[in-house]
């Protein structure tokens, strides 16, 4: 006997619808590229969005087709989240920051007909269109007509469009249609593998249900009151469901555009009254230094999810003291992303303040709709003690069961996705990763977390950005060689900071060679790239 509910298909665009019939008057805001804030709210974004739907299907795009976005936050960004998916397309993220040579590669993989772009992305997209004639026959620029370039070409076979003269002359509203909410919707590819970006195709089903856990009380827990500003952008997995959960929530959103500097997002923090925000450790370390600089302060902001690496205890706790909670989540673009969240439980509220700030800085518990454990070289589940080391591997209603045109990478019957993380879960169900497989240092014998010992690096007075790399030993076959970065106007001798981890870490996981750069190499997505820490490195023993 089944149950007398109704049934509805779960599908993106009922968010905003939501929040357009019951937060309609709600605000979207937009910075340009020139700097000017634009101004509009979830009815107006709607209706534009229904004409854009109208306009995709004059463009010749039709259900399951895919959809290319090159483009930094913005109200167009997200008409096209919305609109693409709602006619049943399917609405590919590019992240801007990859090589053209790996952009080139994904718009080819993902057979993308049109891309929408904006304008300052144009050069990319004129290197890689001659590659792309089999496939491409569109270029659409995020702009109104005085915004058009006035040079430029493309391969014959590829039309170049005005975003705001398609929306001028479109036919009006489309109704969007209603189908199975197990269709794709979403495609991103991570930068985090070996080899070529891989494709994770999220459906309707699974991204409605990651917005609404990302809600939920002990999560992210938006309500109509905040502002919310996500620095992380929303190449990178869909601006970590950001744009969905505050439309859920009725949320004001605060899209910065290409300005992330620390002077432009502390501007438009506290001149726009952003109360949340979101974006990886070093977002939030450059701010800090940049505050710490100019004496500046932030004003409204109360919340800061963080994630994609490690966030280091001692900035966690400086922000702690400027009045801003940090909350620590981590998850995969896999795991579209968020699979856990660190809120306390009951046990927590007797901790004192210092054991407290060493929980708070895990990567916190598993977000229900997620399962995660720690597993042995045989697959078998780890006890959870917060010192015996496992893989981690996930499953859940929102995490990949494969990546896309990659039948091979399939899951078991289990459905356990390997993360490629190592970490140990404690006794509470706290998550604590201690390296990325690749990342960990094997020293004697003995293994050496690198996130530990930059954690504790940053931790150091002097020391603005840390990274550990293995380096080759004849003796002990590895060892670890600490990079860091210093404050401004700081000047931290290796010896010092050698002496600083004393009592901190065994003996032998102190790093026998440090060094003081000014600055390190980070990826696409804001993340240290230890992969180039490596190649110049290479050779270098410890």
């Amino acid at each position: 006997m089944q149950g007398l509910m109704q049934r509805q298909e779960l599908m993106i665009i009922s968010m905003l619808e939501h929040a357009a019939r019951y937060h309609g008057t709600t605000e979207i805001v937009s910075r340009r590229d020139d700097g000017r804030i634009d101004r509009t709210n979830y009815a107006a974004l709607a209706h534009r969005t229904r004409r854009l739907a109208s306009v995709l299907r004059d463009l010749g795009v039709n259900a399951g087709d895919r959809v290319a976005t090159l483009a930094m936050n913005s109200d167009r960004h997200l008409e096209l989240y919305y609109a693409i998916t709602g006619i049943g397309a399917i609405c590919n993220t590019i992240n801007p920051r990859l090589s053209p040579d790996d952009i080139g590669w994904i718009a080819a993989h993902a057979e993308d007909g049109l891309i929408f772009a904006d304008p300052g992305f144009l050069p990319i997209v004129q290197q890689i269109a001659p590659k792309l004639t089999h496939t491409l026959r569109g270029v659409v620029l995020l702009t109104d007509q005085a915004g058009m370039p006035p040079d430029f070409a493309m391969p014959p076979g590829i039309a170049v469009h005005c975003y705001e003269t398609l929306m001028e002359s479109s036919r009006g509203p489309l109704e969007f249609p209603v189908f199975d909410e197990n269709n794709a919707a979403l495609l991103c590819y991570t930068s985090g593998t070996t080899g070529r970006p891989k494709g994770v195709l999220y459906s309707h089903r699974s991204t409605v249900l990651h917005a609404m856990a990302m809600n939920f009380a002990d999560n992210l827990a938006l309500r109509a009151v905040d502002r919310v500003l996500p620095a992380v952008p929303m190449f990178h997995v869909n601006a970590w469901g950001f744009p969905f959960a505050a439309a859920i929530a009725g949320s004001a959103l605060i899209l910065p555009g290409r300005h992330l500097d620390p002077a432009s997002l502390l501007h438009l923090l506290n001149s726009e009254q952003a109360t949340v925000s979101a974006g990886v450790p070093t977002v939030w370390l450059t701010l800090l230094s940049y505050m710490r600089e100019t004496k500046g302060r932030l004003e409204t902001l109360k919340r800061v999810l963080s994630g994609g690496s490690a966030f280091p205890r001692a900035l966690m706790a400086e922000y702690a003291d400027l009045g801003v909670h940090v909350t620590h989540a981590w998850g995969m673009t896999e795991s579209s992303p968020v699979a856990t969240c660190n809120t306390a439980k009951p046990n927590s509220l007797a901790l004192d303040p210092e054991r407290l700030l060493d929980q708070q800085a895990t990567q916190g518990r598993t977000v229900f709709g997620v399962d995660i454990r720690a597993e042995d070289l045989n697959h078998k589940e780890v006890p959870w003690d917060g010192r015996t080391p496992g893989n981690i591997v996930f499953r859940g209603h929102w995490v990949a069961s494969a990546y896309y045109k990659m039948p091979e990478t399939a899951v078991g019957p289990e459905r356990w996705f390997p993360t490629g993380d190592v970490g140990v879960i404690d006794p509470e169900g706290f998550i604590r990763l201690t390296d990325r497989t690749k990342d960990l240092i094997k020293s004697g014998g003995e293994w050496i977390s690198s996130i530990e010992l930059e954690n504790i690096a940053v931790g150091h007075p002097d020391v603005a950005e840390a990274a550990a790399i293995a380096v080759p030993d004849e003796k002990w076959g590895e060892r670890p060689l600490l990079i860091v970065v210093p404050r401004t106007g700081c000047s931290p001798s290796p010896e010092d900071l050698r002496a600083f981890y004393q009592g901190k870490v065994p003996k032998w996981s102190v790093p026998d060679r440090i060094e003081v750069v000014a600055s390190l190499p980070h990826g696409a997505t804001g993340k240290i790239l230890k992969t180039e820490l490596r190649r110049l490195y290479a050779g270098q023993s410890g």
